[in-house]
């Protein structure tokens, strides 16, 4: 679905992607691990056309789309569910999913991806007249998912969805991105928690400042001496 081919983002002097080149298959979960600065994030917005890259190509579906603008990136059904959440704090829960669903006129089918996100996250409908920003941090990531899920897209990018969050609200929030990719949804994941990444992942990349230096399938890297040694604090 999703191809980059020797992708170079320069932010100034400094070479943040230095040449990457991954794949992201139709239908699976796709992990980005690394350490802060490695350009995972960067991989992401340059995706979504928040970047512009200074070299290579990213295709969806082998049409190439950098050079697109966001809105038009979105609209071929990728869409990013940035790190920090982004909610919307003095709207609604429910009035940022329908911001979510700002592209799309068809208002029942809004209407029924709304009663969908309620399903998948009770909770949001328990605090869907609640102002966003009274949410909890684990909430609000629910609801950042939501949003992006509203849009109906065909690959969802999801940025740092466990920071901050208490271990049981992560294991949540990962089960519910197993569940969103076993109805269909191709996810490509970055990720520092690497062992509830991997753990997941169909495949992984290991990033390090600005190129890959490992890949392989998910619970290979896991399995991984160097892996467990620099991501999972093992062996230290």
């Amino acid at each position: 679905m999703l191809r980059i081919d020797d992708l170079s983002v320069h932010y100034g002097g400094i070479h943040a992607l230095q040449g990457i080149s991954f794949e992201v298959p139709e239908g699976k979960i796709v992990t980005l691990i690394g350490a802060n600065g490695a350009g995972k994030s960067t991989t992401l917005k340059s995706v979504v056309g928040l970047v512009k890259p200074s070299g290579g190509s990213i295709s969806l579906d082998g049409a190439r789309v950098d050079g697109l603008a966001t809105r038009d990136i979105v609209r071929r059904g990728v869409v990013l569910a940035p790190e920090g959440r982004r909610i919307f704090p003095d709207l609604t829960s429910e009035e940022n999913l329908e911001l979510g669903a700002f592209m799309r006129d068809d208002k029942a089918g809004v209407a029924a991806d709304k009663r969908r996100m309620y399903s998948l996250f009770p909770r949001l409908e328990e605090r869907r007249r609640q102002k966003a920003g009274t949410l909890s941090g684990g909430e609000q990531q629910m609801l950042a998912v939501a949003r992006a899920l509203m849009s109906r897209p065909k690959l969802l990018m999801m940025d740092e969805p466990s920071l901050g969050l208490a271990p049981l609200i992560v294991k949540m929030i990962f089960d519910i991105v197993k569940a969103i990719n076993a109805e269909g949804t191709t996810i490509l994941l970055v990720e520092q928690n690497a062992k509830a990444a991997l753990e997941i992942a169909d495949f992984g990349y290991v990033l390090e400042t600005g190129r890959i230096t490992m890949s392989g399938p998910g619970r290979e890297l896991l399995a991984d001496d160097g892996v467990r040694k620099a991501y999972l604090g093992e062996g230290l």
